[in-house]
């Protein structure tokens, strides 16, 4: 059973940048890693659809849909009673205001959410204030948005000078002025990253963007090891799960190989009695020719 414990709330998260408290922020895209997160106090559990890779072994998260968010997002929510649960709106569902109020409003009604996130800033104002007015708690997404990859030409870092720094920071201001409750920094220098936190009063958090937002967000399949097939610069591994679990699936097959699994102890077991009935039951089954 999950300890009661508060789950931060919108205002919460504004009052924590006031007070420079941390948050604490991973992507989870289960239930069982819900469950993880629940038990080790993580304030903040982001449904994110990386999770078109890491768990659907998609090269990008363009290939997600809002029903795959959803459901990923009722897993979590039951995982992780006590955290704040923050959902990624997929790309296309955010195209227009009316498809972009539709589907966040559906993340909220279905999937459990406290916060969706979508990703854009000057030019997805009109969107995100839409959001916003039809009462949905709602964040976006500043630097390298993964939705934007084919216009960067791949996974790249952002902001790397001064013109491209300032564009960033004017993001988050519109974003800001747009009725959002905060924002995500992706892949931008560190000093970027504080100059664009410095310009806003409402929440950040990063990824790969330095120390400097309130909150930090990593994958929970990168940071536990369980996602290998390879590792970003900004993530630090503080588990390999995926080589704990190919040993103990190694272990099982030699086990079953060998015959030494299923033993005694892994099998049920009847009354004596009962078993000799059943011996003589089937010697009076017909012989098979």
């Amino acid at each position: 059973m999950a300890e009661e414990r508060k789950r931060l709330t919108v205002p919460d998260l504004k009052a924590r940048k006031k007070a420079n408290e941390k948050v604490v922020m991973v992507s989870i895209p289960d239930f069982p890693s819900a469950v993880w997160a629940e038990r080790a106090g993580i304030d903040i559990a982001a449904v994110g659809d990386s999770l078109g890779m890491t768990n659907y072994g998609h090269p990008n998260t363009l290939p997600v849909t809002v029903d795959m968010m959803i459901n990923h997002a009722q897993a979590v929510r039951r995982g992780a009673p006590n955290c704040m649960v923050l959902v990624a709106m997929p790309y296309g569902s955010y195209a227009t205001e009316h498809i972009g109020v539709t589907n966040a409003l559906r993340i909220m009604k279905e999937g459990g959410a406290d916060v969706v996130k979508m990703q854009g800033g000057k030019e997805k104002a009109p969107i995100i204030k839409a959001i916003a007015d039809a009462g949905v708690p709602v964040m976006s997404h500043v630097g390298m948005c993964p939705h934007f990859m084919h216009l960067y030409g791949g996974f790249k870092l952002q902001g790397k000078t001064a013109d491209e720094a300032m564009r960033i920071i004017e993001d988050g201001m519109a974003i800001e002025a747009a009725g959002a409750c905060g924002f995500e920094i992706e892949a931008v220098p560190a000093p970027v990253a504080k100059a664009v936190d410095d310009a806003v009063d409402i929440f950040t958090f990063g990824i790969g963007a330095g120390s400097a937002s309130c909150g930090q967000l990593l994958l929970g399949y990168d940071l536990l090891g369980v996602f290998d097939q390879f590792k970003p610069k900004f993530t630090k591994r503080y588990a390999e799960l995926s080589r704990v679990a190919v040993e103990g699936l190694k272990a099982y097959a030699a086990e079953v190989r060998s015959g030494t699994f299923p033993d005694a102890e892994h099998a049920y077991s009847m009354k004596a009695e009962e078993v000799e009935k059943l011996q003589v039951a089937v010697r009076k089954l017909p012989k098979r020719t």
